[in-house]
């Protein structure tokens, strides 16, 4: 059971009743807006899920929508520059074009004129940084994405769905995105490596689009029959506030039946206990 008063101080906010994009704005505007998390002058690395060719109607990649609204908070609050990417498992450009992530951002940079301080991009290989993990759980050292280490701040916009492995995918597994090497070795041990991943680089501000939701045959689905309207956007400064009411919301699921997330609260990545979360309406 999720509180909604009393000592929780973890805010966690819901929004409903717009556009992806709409409901993410106000997610956000609930908790302060942009400019709690994004000081003049950053650099911000804005890590949506771009995963799989795939349209935003068969939910498998953050709606382009929402990635826009994110951007666009980030430089009115006076970020120097936002980069947008993800490391893919299908192929790079299809994923690029059938998200409708690329086209969208590089339409949105050229009516703003934010074309020098706003860009979407394919990584490249060489940009893969070993990186020690100290205190890590499982993943001592792997290859991170240099831009995601070397930002100011990390916005991380996954899209809530199933996922095969992992149960369920929200914000702590879509930090995947910054990995090089061969990913599918950690999931032999997911909950620790996830937990790894976002204390080596923890995001400043998660949302999560829950516009349209894949609830079968993920993380890539495709049928259109597996994808439910579900119509809402969270935000949260804690990743794992944000994964624990995420998971109950959408999929009806506690921390303890989702084991990344119980071991992120085990673990002192954010929130010990759902106890800790403020419910926020936006």
């Amino acid at each position: 059971m999720l509180h909604a008063a009393s000592v929780p101080s973890v805010p966690v906010a819901v929004a409903s009743g717009g556009l992806p994009g709409e409901n993410a704005r106000k997610a956000v505007a609930a908790l302060g807006g942009m400019g709690l998390f994004i000081a003049r002058g950053d650099v911000v690395v804005v890590k949506p899920n771009i995963g799989w060719d795939r349209t935003p109607e068969q939910a498998a990649n953050t709606d382009p929508g929402v990635v826009v609204a994110v951007a666009e908070m980030c430089l009115a609050a006076g970020a120097k520059s936002v980069r947008v990417f993800d490391r893919t498992c299908n192929e790079p450009r299809r994923c690029y074009t059938s998200s409708g992530i690329q086209e969208a951002v590089e339409r949105f940079a050229k009516k703003s004129r934010a074309e020098d301080a706003l860009r979407v991009y394919h990584v490249e290989d060489r940009k893969f940084v070993r990186t020690a993990i100290p205190g890590a759980l499982a993943l001592k050292e792997w290859e991170l994405y240099r831009d995601a280490l070397e930002a100011d701040k990390v916005v991380n916009v996954p899209v809530a769905k199933h996922h095969t492995l992992a149960g369920i995918t929200l914000g702590l597994k879509n930090m995947m995105g910054i990995m090089g090497g061969n990913r599918g070795q950690i999931h032999f041990r997911l909950p620790e490596c996830l937990v790894d991943i976002n204390r080596r680089v923890p995001p400043r501000l998660t949302v999560i689009d829950a516009g349209r939701v894949l609830l079968r045959n993920g993380p890539s689905g495709g049928n259109l029959a597996d994808v439910k309207v579900f119509g809402k956007a969270f935000a949260s400064a804690d990743v794992v506030a944000a994964d624990v009411v995420a998971a109950e919301k959408i999929f009806g699921l506690k921390p303890g039946e989702v084991s990344h997330i119980q071991k992120a609260l085990e673990s002192g990545l954010g929130i010990s206990s759902p106890a800790q979360i403020r419910l926020l309406e936006g």
